[in-house]
């Protein structure tokens, strides 16, 4: 109940390390039991503890990518899918190296794709700005990001199929009824405990929005399947992975990394926006106009800014493992002795906003942060990807493959935004699943 609706996730975590003294202690996680076999872990909640979980020769990852429960195959073709498998089974190389085959396959595409459907948006906010002097991007952001997905992917755009518009929808139902054990709607708690903390919600209710999304995959994806065959997969597990990859990683992230980022920009203020309008015009004009690859890695202060946004508000703030073998843990301050078979949990935000490594501004928005060579070495404690920002994925970790396309793509936001505006303002709340942001003008 602390964590749902008393104290929220944030002070749950630090609440307990000011009772215990202590960034590495033992407490339960929700979800309860009915659902969770065993709610018991050892929680990892500062900068130098933390990386423990990325260790995959200490940690096992089987099983654990949304915690102490997992939600029913029956919502995943009834596999499990790459999120779900540790690196020593021989799919979960398979299926990295198919998205790792995508993505590069497709890396031509991702700046073009996203500067179209992110330009018809901000075109979207100025006509919703000028009727009603408000404009959600969230909500705008929803339905772009997808089609920017399927875009940039695969080259087909979702709402080209028979999915029509309802791709956005169809996708945050089936999340939904993943996450729904970690989440609260802002409904009354006599009602949202026994509806969504208690027991799994029935796959069937969401089985058609699922088969639909499949149908759109299993067409658009034509040539990612055949290399997936050529991995040793077959087409049918290939295509739920695919989907799984892109509707449940990828369009649940920017779901959340978007608006992340904006909110931050919006708070850092006119003088702030003054630096990235200098730099990302600059760059740009260097470039012939054009925003390029080569472009964007001249903005030093653009991609500190976007690192800074990830440190302080990951897409994914939980992480998982269970111990190989009896092990010490090191926290800044002490050992902790962890038997084999324990579970091991880690609240990001704790780690990522740790003041022994980033001072006494480790909770604010410092968007130079990462400037120059000192700006640099704090990245390595960067961890929003599931390992090191000083780190690549590869099939034998648990890292983001897409790791590198999402920092590419917070980074063309900011580009877009000052490209074509030199200063924004901008109301920030509290969403579903991260932040609220809501246009109030643009200059």
């Amino acid at each position: 109940l602390d964590f749902y609706y008393f104290q929220g996730q944030d002070k749950y975590f630090e609440s307990r390390v000011d009772k215990y003294g202590s960034t590495v202690v033992r407490i339960n996680v929700p979800p309860g039991p009915f659902m969770a076999r065993d709610p018991r872990v050892v929680a990892v909640l500062d900068a130098k503890s933390f990386p423990v979980l990325f260790d995959v020769d200490k940690v096992e990852k089987k099983n654990l990518f949304t915690g102490t429960y997992m939600p029913s195959t029956s919502l995943t073709g009834g596999f499990r899918v790459c999120s779900y498998l540790d690196p020593s089974e021989p799919t979960h190389t398979k299926v990295k190296q198919l998205l790792f085959s995508l993505l590069a396959s497709r890396k031509d595409a991702f700046i073009p794709a996203f500067r179209s459907h992110f330009s018809s948006l901000l075109a979207t906010v100025e006509s919703q700005l000028v009727l009603s002097k408000k404009s959600n991007f969230n909500t705008l952001n929803d339905a772009t990001s997808f089609e920017f997905i399927g875009d940039a992917y695969f080259g087909v755009l979702p709402s080209a199929s028979d999915l029509g518009t309802t791709g956005p929808t169809k996708a945050a139902k089936w999340l939904i009824f993943q996450l729904h054990p970690l989440v609260t709607l802002g409904l009354p708690m006599i009602l949202e405990e026994p509806l969504l903390h208690t027991v799994h919600l029935p796959p069937i209710l969401v089985s058609g929005d699922y088969k639909a999304l499949y149908k759109y995959f299993y067409a658009a994806a034509t040539k990612a399947l055949d290399t997936a065959e050529g991995l040793g997969l077959k087409r049918d597990e290939a295509c739920h992975n695919l989907l799984f990859a892109t509707v449940f990683n990828s369009y649940g992230g920017l779901k959340v990394l978007l608006p992340g980022i904006l909110a931050r920009i919006a708070g850092a203020g006119e003088k702030f926006h003054q630096k990235l309008v200098a730099e990302i015009r600059a760059a740009v004009a260097d470039a012939g106009g054009k925003v390029t690859i080569e472009a964007l890695e001249k903005m030093e202060l653009t991609k500190s800014a976007v690192w800074e946004a990830l440190r302080l508000d990951p897409p994914v703030k939980f992480q998982y493992g269970r111990a190989k073998a009896d092990m010490n843990i090191e926290s800044h301050d002490a050992v902790f002795a962890v038997k084999k078979g324990g579970m091991l949990f880690g609240y990001q935000p704790c780690a990522t906003r740790d003041p022994r490594v980033f001072g006494s501004t480790a909770r604010e928005f410092v968007g130079d942060r990462f400037v120059g060579e000192e700006g640099r070495k704090l990245l390595q404690y960067v961890y929003w990807s599931n390992g090191r920002e000083t780190e690549s994925p590869s099939v034998d970790n648990k890292q983001c493959p897409g790791k590198n396309l999402v920092v590419l793509v917070g980074r063309l936001l900011v580009v877009e935004l000052f490209l074509r505006y030199d200063t924004f303002s901008a109301d920030v709340g509290v969403d579903l699943l991260g932040t609220k942001v809501e246009f109030t003008g643009v200059t």
